[in-house]
């Protein structure tokens, strides 16, 4: 009898965790907290990302909240966020744009930083290198320089003789500028004159583009940035009335207006954003996770545009377009 009130109370002692089975996702009642943190507002892209960790098993409510921090742009506003953020105490922290990823390091150096776009990583200290970040920050690289001459080069392809062409890029962000000096250099082997238009703000973009005019250039290419995000509509209509062909770096752009975009699937690339928390929730350490570069990129062309600013598109830019609005 005593050795089986023994058995009894060993079994009672036992933890009952190490009796359950199934995956080992947090429980509800010690739910992961993953803070989100955008440079701009790029909701639907986010959307990619929550489905992809539903599709691992962290399912927001049951074992996972969000708590989301969106700059809109106002670049000024994130190192706040970010330092909310840690008070909160989120598990993980995910960014959209460099500006993000360097606000979240800045206010922590040891909490992991995943980067579902950004650029120059290394170069402005967030990894030791792409293959071994070594910190606390690692993620997707977005390849802004490759992308840039690519962009270029289909801006000369639908203007074969072309030989001034405009950059429009917000002056204040810290990527900005590696994307004007690629750009230097590819329209400078090209002999085409280019002329750097930096804004700081909205209210400088009409008098960006009137001076797109009066310098006659014959397309603008925009740096993509938390800036243009917001003000894209405005800068949009703004290349349409001064008959300017706009190149930009994402087909939301196009979507309301802008004439071509090339650039990776920004919803693969929180897709595979959603991986890297996946790991570190798991135990994976981010400074051994490789920052990634992405494999699938998309050409839009909007046709409609093309038809008010009186270009024909050569057949073969739509045969390669995946998709072309109408």
């Amino acid at each position: 009898m005593k050795t089986r009130r023994a058995a009894l109370r060993a079994i009672l002692a036992f933890p009952t965790a190490l009796l359950t089975t199934g995956p080992a996702f947090p429980q509800p009642d010690k739910r992961t907290l993953i803070g989100l943190l955008d440079a701009s507002d790029r909701l639907e892209w986010w959307d990619a990302f929550r489905k992809q960790l539903r599709d691992f098993g962290y399912v927001e409510g049951r074992n996972v909240s969000f708590d989301t921090r969106l700059a809109k742009g106002e670049l000024e506003l994130l190192p706040a966020m970010a330092r909310e953020l840690i008070r909160l105490k989120a598990n993980v922290i995910v960014t959209s744009g460099t500006s993000a990823a360097l606000a979240a390091k800045r206010a922590s150096s040891t909490i992991p930083i995943v980067m579902a776009t950004g650029t120059d990583q290394v170069s402005l200290g967030l990894a030791a290198s792409l293959a071994r970040p070594g910190g606390n920050v690692t993620g997707m690289s977005t390849l802004t320089s490759e992308l840039m001459v690519k962009r270029f080069e289909l801006v000369r392809e639908l203007i074969p003789n072309m030989k001034r062409l405009a950059v429009l890029w917000h002056n204040e962000n810290v990527s900005s500028m590696a994307s004007v000096r690629d750009l230097e250099t590819v329209a400078a082997k090209s002999k085409v004159t280019l002329q750097t238009v930096g804004v700081a703000g909205a209210e400088q973009l009409r008098d960006a583009f009137a001076s797109m005019t009066r310098e006659r250039a014959e397309a603008v290419i925009v740096v993509q940035t938390p800036l243009m995000y917001t003000e894209r509509s405005a800068i949009a209509e703004l290349a349409i009335k001064h008959r300017l062909p706009s190149m930009w770096g994402a087909s939301e752009y196009v979507v309301i207006g802008g004439l071509m975009s090339y650039a990776p699937s920004y919803t693969e690339l929180f897709r595979r954003a959603a991986g890297y928390v996946q790991k570190i929730l798991k135990g994976a350490n981010p400074g051994d996770l490789p920052i990634e570069q992405p494999n699938t990129f998309e050409l839009a062309i909007n046709a409609k545009t093309a038809r008010t600013l009186g270009i024909d598109v050569p057949s073969s830019m739509l045969a390669r377009a995946s998709s072309v609005i109408r």
